[in-house]
């Protein structure tokens, strides 16, 4: 995946959370950067497994 992707997913996680904090419904966005956090990591572990 191209970086402008991460970035772009990153960012509209973070305004999310920002906007939603208020509603106290903050947490919500974090627990979706967490698992699109995760997935990407274990994609980067295989592509690397793969590799070798």
């Amino acid at each position: 995946m191209k970086i402008w992707i991460h970035i772009l997913v990153i960012g509209a996680c973070l305004v999310a959370t920002y906007f939603l904090y208020n509603k106290q419904v903050g947490a919500v966005p974090l627990l979706i950067l967490a698992i699109y956090l995760f997935f990407f990591s274990v994609m980067k572990m295989r592509q690397a497994k793969n590799s070798k």
